[in-house]
C-alpha cells in the first residue's frame, strides 16, 4: 500500500484507488478488479480461498482469546493489541500438522507460541517492572501463581507521570476455542505505594476450581493508580498498562 506524501489528505475511493486513513498516516491503494464471485468459485483462487478459511478462523480464536481477557485487557492502551493477536494465532493454526492447508485449525496448532505475548506493546512487563518472577500453572490442582520476591518499588518500579501507586495481579484463562466459551479467574494485590520501603512477598495464586483437560493462560499485569485526598484512582489513560502471557499449558 502507497503512503501519501502530500499535504492534501485524501479518503475515499478515485478512479481505482482508494485512499484511506490508517494508524500510520495516509495510505492509497489500487481497487481489486477481480469479482467476488469469481474469487470464490474461480480454481486459480484455490489458494485464495485456503488462506481466507484460515485466516477467519485465526481472526474468531484471537478475538475469542482477547475476550476473555476483557476485564484487564480494556484498559491496555495498545490499539493494535486485535490485529497482533490475529497474527500470532496464524502462527498458532499454521503448526497444526492434522488437516491439510485451508483446514487447519488454532484448536489443533500449537498455542503454547501465545506465551509472551504482550497485551500493550508500548508498556510491556519487562520495561515496567524489574523485579524477578516465578510463574507456574499446575494443571492437577487447577492453579496459576505468580511469585515475586520482596522488592523496592522506586527501584523496579516505572512509574508514568501521574501515578503515585499501582497493582500487581494474574488472570488465569481456560479457553474452549472447539466451542467458542471460556472462564476467567483473577488475583490482585492490595494498591501498592512507588516508595523506598521493601514490599512483602508477592504471592498471586487463582485458582480455577477444577482439573481441565483445555488450554489455560496464565497473565501477569500492573495497572498504575493516582492518589487524590486519600483515595485511589485509576488512571484513564490505559498507554501504561502492561499485561503479559507468562505461562501456557496447552493441555
Amino acid at each position: 500500500m502507497a503512503k501519501q506524501r502530500g499535504i492534501i489528505k485524501l479518503e475515499g475511493t478515485l478512479d481505482d484507488i482508494t485512499f484511506q486513513k490508517t494508524q500510520d498516516g495516509y495510505r492509497a491503494k489500487t481497487k481489486s478488479s477481480v469479482p467476488a464471485a469469481r474469487i470464490f468459485t474461480d480454481l486459480s483462487y484455490v489458494r485464495t480461498r485456503e488462506n481466507m478459511a484460515e485466516f477467519s478462523r485465526a481472526a474468531k480464536a484471537a478475538r475469542l482469546f482477547r475476550t476473555s481477557f476483557q476485564s484487564k485487557a480494556r484498559k491496555v492502551g495498545d490499539g493494535r493489541a486485535g490485529s497482533r493477536l490475529v497474527a500470532s494465532m496464524m502462527k498458532v493454526l499454521k503448526q497444526d500438522a492434522i488437516h491439510d492447508r485451508g483446514l487447519r485449525t488454532v484448536v489443533d496448532g500449537d498455542v503454547a507460541l501465545l506465551h509472551g505475548f504482550e497485551f500493550n506493546v508500548h508498556s510491556t512487563i519487562e520495561s515496567s517492572m524489574a523485579a524477578p518472577f516465578e510463574a507456574s500453572i499446575d494443571r492437577a490442582s487447577g492453579e496459576g501463581s505468580i511469585s515475586i520476591a520482596p522488592f523496592i518499588p522506586e527501584d523496579m518500579i516505572k512509574l508514568p507521570t501521574g501515578a503515585d501507586h499501582f497493582i500487581v495481579f494474574a488472570t488465569l484463562v481456560e479457553v474452549d476455542f472447539e466451542n467458542v466459551s471460556y472462564k476467567v479467574f483473577s488475583k490482585e494485590t492490595e494498591v501498592l505505594p512507588w516508595d523506598t520501603n521493601a514490599t512483602a512477598a508477592i504471592d498471586l495464586t487463582v485458582a480455577s476450581g477444577g482439573i481441565s483437560t483445555l488450554p489455560l493462560f496464565l497473565a501477569l499485569g500492573i495497572e498504575f493508580r493516582q492518589e487524590v485526598l486519600g483515595k485511589n484512582y485509576s488512571l484513564k489513560n490505559g498507554a501504561y498498562t502492561a499485561m503479559s502471557i507468562v505461562k501456557v499449558d496447552k493441555a
